[in-house]
């Protein structure tokens, strides 16, 4: 790390092992969606010492918000990371900091992220803006894609309401420090579908007494993964079904199996493209369940709006970028997968950047992903530079 990283971000060599290390103690202590009090509590003690207007707390759950006002009147800017961490095991026996709760693990690097935006509330703290505000929003419950949802429905979110609203992402495969950026789509939507066939189960030696979804769940695991359109994401028109769960009854010999359940993650490129997607699955699940005289029932979950970037916010983003030298590639359409950021469009003009996270770094929510600490002062930089550019 070179003195450049460190003077542009106001923060210190000292500032920085602080941090990484800050970093490397949530690795080591996530926690789920929704479950997020013991990181909020962290967050809140780093947050103090620099001195912000107000700290909210509680926000949509565990959701923790400080803001900073200027002198001035002026726009509100909110820049956002995520609390939560995922329910997977880590497989990395190298790592130092390696997590410490058994099928839990920060594997998608909303540690480092945290850790970039208390770096910036270092930053605020030594260098208010001149007008306006800046809210640092800590979200809870990313992963499951009701966070935001649930911070824009808490009464507190009427006082951070903001005029612009910007996040960004690690992202495995880019190099390091490098972004990609772009207007318009940049994840798609998303939503699990959950299915349940529910008919009667029988002695395994009279089948023919019962009602046995099997011959549903086979179908419908084959048909539904049809409604497919295309494999690039830049299209309007894509969409893909994908099952990721089945069940079929109880183990064991001596039963015919009398119920099923099927989950499958429906995924577009825009929300009104899922409509349309939800519709066509549902005929299919209606059409399985009369042929076997099956009850059934479907629910959704883990729902993703598509997530859009306005043009305003984009070219903010772009100076900043230009301002820290740091390459912009080009975007090939939306990401396929889904954040919850999307969400916060609808209240402010509104970008996500995906930031470099190295060619040779293991994807996103692999067992040994581990967020590159050389981020926190470059994603710091960004930032600064954002609340530098609108409200001074």
């Amino acid at each position: 790390m070179d003195s450049r990283d460190l003077h542009n971000s106001g923060l210190s060599a000292g500032d920085i092992a602080e941090l990484t290390a800050w970093r490397r103690d949530l690795h080591r202590t996530p926690e789920l969606s929704g479950e997020e009090a013991r990181t909020a509590e962290k967050v809140v003690g780093m947050l103090e010492p620099s001195e912000p207007d107000r700290i909210l707390t509680g926000m949509g759950g565990h959701g923790v918000a400080a803001i900073y006002a200027g002198s001035k009147p002026g726009p509100s800017v909110l820049l956002r990371c995520e609390l939560d961490a995922l329910p997977i095991a880590e497989l990395n026996d190298s790592l130092p900091h390696r997590s410490q709760v058994p099928g839990t693990a920060h594997l998608c690097g909303h540690d480092g992220h945290m850790a970039m935006l208390v770096a910036t509330a270092r930053w605020l703290g030594r260098n208010r803006p001149s007008r306006g505000r800046v809210i640092l929003l800590f979200q809870p419950a990313e992963e499951d894609g009701s966070g935001a949802k649930r911070v824009i429905e808490d009464p507190c979110f009427a006082e951070i309401l903001p005029d612009f609203a910007f996040a960004l992402h690690n992202w495995p495969g880019l190099p390091l420090g490098h972004a990609i950026l772009s207007e318009g789509p940049a994840h798609c939507a998303s939503r699990g579908m959950k299915i349940v066939l529910t008919g009667r189960t029988a002695h395994a030696s009279q089948p023919e007494t019962g009602l046995s979804p099997a011959s549903a769940l086979a179908l419908l695991i084959e048909d539904l993964e049809t409604l497919c359109a295309g494999e690039d994401a830049a299209s309007p028109d894509f969409a893909r079904a994908n099952v990721t769960h089945a069940r079929l009854g109880e183990a064991g010999f001596g039963t015919t199996p009398g119920d099923a359940e099927l989950h499958v993650t429906l995924r577009t490129q825009k929300d009104d493209g899922m409509a349309l997607l939800v519709q066509q699955a549902e005929d299919k699940v209606t059409a399985a369940a009369a042929r076997w005289n099956l009850q059934s029932d479907i629910s959704y979950h883990d729902i993703f709006r598509h997530c859009e970037n306005a043009p305003e916010a984009v070219q903010v983003f772009r100076k900043a970028l230009a301002a820290e030298d740091i390459p912009l590639h080009p975007a090939n359409g939306p990401v396929r997968g889904s954040e919850d950021f999307g969400r916060f469009g609808d209240h402010a003009r509104s970008a996500l950047l995906l930031l470099g996270a190295g060619l040779d770094t293991p994807d996103l929510h692999n067992p040994d992903f581990d967020f590159p600490d050389e981020l926190i002062p470059v994603g710091a930089r960004l930032f600064a530079q954002i609340v530098t550019s609108l409200l001074d």
